[in-house]
């Protein structure tokens, strides 16, 4: 397990899903995490930190002045950041319309509606939290920003907006590292693979989910990144959870180790 103790963090969209899962871990390890979201609750997190600790911040990631309020307030308890975790994400609300699946249509069928969340309530508050996490790391000369991505940036999976919006955001990590190399800040984006989140578990029997990881797994694989002394080496990249966990030699809570996707698998 890695040691984050006296670390902070921050993480958004933490109300359900990826981003709850990220919390729990790097509370695991130690830390002690602003959870931020538009629903997220003190009961969310209740009875579920081993070591650190979750302070849950309600937060919707598309209004600035609560975003810089939220980072004020950790600056003023904490006075300083070491992990940011961008999860936010609106893209997949509305996903049903008039009772017809529409997220595989042509996207000459679709409303610009799915592009705008997507952008608005996902790629921009990346943008946001980025810009007020690097200014207290940059400050600090340290830090890891990480921003939850998937395969569809470098392939299409269903939805052009969704590859449009994922490969946006792998550019932010891509030039933001650039520019915050010489201030010791890492930047990466990370792939989870198939994650047993709320919303996949209510469609359970209709997945195959035999290689599959919880929300939980990808927060551990944040936590490899961060106890590590050499993150820097990895600024800039795309890197899988699951292939992380082979390196750093992390498991599920189920004690498994899913096999990392390729490009190909997706």
């Amino acid at each position: 397990m890695p040691n984050l103790n006296g670390k902070v963090a921050f993480v958004t969209g933490a109300s359900y899903g990826v981003g709850k899962g990220v919390a729990l871990a790097l509370a695991e390890a130690g830390a002690t995490v602003y959870a931020t979201g538009r629903t997220v609750a003190e009961e969310s997190f209740a009875g579920e930190t081993a070591a650190g600790s979750v302070v849950p911040l309600r937060c919707d990631h598309t209004d600035d002045a609560q975003v810089e309020a939220a980072f004020r307030r950790v600056a003023e308890e904490r006075g300083r950041l070491d992990v940011l975790v961008n999860s936010a994400w609106g893209g997949y609300e509305e996903m049903v319309e008039n009772g017809v699946f529409t997220w595989s249509l042509p996207f000459w069928q679709q409303s610009v509606r799915r592009a705008d969340k997507m952008f608005a309530a996902g790629v921009r508050p990346a943008y946001v939290a980025s810009q007020h996490a690097a200014r207290a790391m940059v400050g600090q000369r340290s830090g890891l920003i990480v921003n939850i991505s998937f395969w569809a940036a470098q392939k299409h999976v269903g939805n052009v907006a969704y590859g449009m919006s994922k490969a946006a955001t792998d550019k932010l990590t891509a030039d933001a590292a650039e520019e915050l190399r010489a201030h010791g800040v890492a930047v990466v984006s990370l792939y989870p693979g198939m994650v047993r989140t709320e919303k996949v578990m209510q469609a359970a029997a209709y997945l195959d989910l035999s290689n599959s990881e919880s929300p939980r797994f990808v927060g551990r694989a944040v936590a490899a990144l961060a106890s590590d002394a050499n993150v820097m080496n990895k600024s800039g990249r795309v890197l899988v959870a699951a292939a992380l966990a082979r390196e750093y030699g992390f498991a599920d809570v189920d004690g498994k180790q899913p096999r990392p996707l390729t490009l190909e698998d997706v």
